[in-house]
């Protein structure tokens, strides 16, 4: 009969621990969950535009920061326009070029038909891609037509106007460390969603898991503000050029909506596992009485597990309590 009794107790006060701590794992639970959605929509920026030429995938495709239209580089004031925009495509000017996190890829109306291969620390450099596919088709002949409305300062430039170039040195410098953030944020990711249901157990188990999501957070956001502002900018540039070249730069919707949700959830889950430090009780508080949690868990219940109040019945600790009637049995 002692034996049945310690069962009961040993059971019951279990169930009403997880009960008392309910709060505590559902925020817990709701923390991970978070960093889950963070992880997808980080995945979806990490994927976009690489090898979105396959015509069976047309998610990637969508999935860029910027996309060049250059079907109609050369303004319409300039002679002859639709005549060079014509040579320009023939030599291998693309009517548009879109940028992804890894690579760029192109194509003709709207069909993409070539992507680069992924590169680590990848940016877009304008220059060297119209060089190249200008300079690729053309002979001494047609360069020499081309002159005067596509412009080449030298064979490693193409004179784009100033306020383009100078927007390409931040491009480049904000490349570098926007993908060096994408890429940490989802190594740091996924920790955060395994272990932020460990906060349940203890109060003290929270300040490294705060520290860990504070992290992942601020790595996501920042690189979320320097790809928004970076391609901005960029785009900006490149209205303000329409005086020398006509190149229509369009924001990728979706890949901007991605980024911000991943940071939105980050910062969300981060808010969240901050709160347990001090606030709901864990199982640690409740097994040692520190704190008691839901009064909920304790209603019903008898002396012999808990009292009416919800406290340990002659002041024991439940820890020490268990052991007692355990070695009785």
């Amino acid at each position: 009969m002692a034996g049945t009794t310690a069962t009961f107790y040993a059971v019951s006060a279990d169930t009403i621990i997880k009960r008392a701590t309910l709060t505590r794992r559902t925020f817990a639970l709701l923390t991970s969950f978070l960093f889950l959605v963070s992880l997808i929509f980080l995945i979806l920026v990490e994927v976009g535009n690489v090898n979105a030429q396959h015509p069976h995938d047309p998610v990637r495709s969508s999935i860029y920061f910027i996309k060049l239209d250059l079907s109609h580089i050369i303004p319409r004031s300039v002679p002859n326009s639709v005549l060079i925009n014509s040579i320009a495509r023939t030599l291998g000017l693309h009517d548009f070029y879109q940028v992804g996190l890894w690579n760029f890829c192109e194509g003709f109306g709207d069909k993409i038909d070539h992507c680069s291969g992924p590169k680590t620390m990848y940016w877009f450099n304008p220059i060297e891609i119209l060089l190249s596919e200008l300079l690729a088709g053309a002979t001494s002949t047609t360069l020499l037509l081309l002159a005067n409305y596509v412009p080449i300062l030298t064979a490693s430039a193409v004179a784009l106007p100033s306020n383009i170039t100078d927007a390409l040195t931040l491009v480049r410098i904000a490349s570098h460390w926007m993908f060096a953030l994408f890429l940490a944020g989802v190594c740091l990711t996924v920790p955060s969603i395994v272990l932020a249901p460990l906060s349940v157990y203890s109060r003290w188990a929270s300040l490294p898991l705060t520290v860990l999501t504070f992290l992942t957070a601020l790595t996501v956001t920042t690189a979320t503000i320097i790809a928004s502002a970076m391609f901005i900018i960029f785009r900006k540039a490149i209205h303000s050029a329409t005086d020398t070249l006509n190149i229509g730069a369009e924001i990728g919707t979706k890949m901007f909506v991605f980024m911000w949700i991943a940071s939105a959830t980050a910062i969300l889950g981060c808010l969240i596992q901050v709160t347990q430090c001090c606030c709901c009780a864990s199982r640690r508080d409740v097994r040692t009485g520190r704190r008691k949690g839901s009064k909920k868990a304790y209603a019903g219940h008898g002396a012999g597990i808990l009292d009416g109040a919800g406290t340990w019945p002659a002041g024991e600790k439940p820890r020490a309590r268990r052991r007692f009637i355990s070695s009785n049995g």
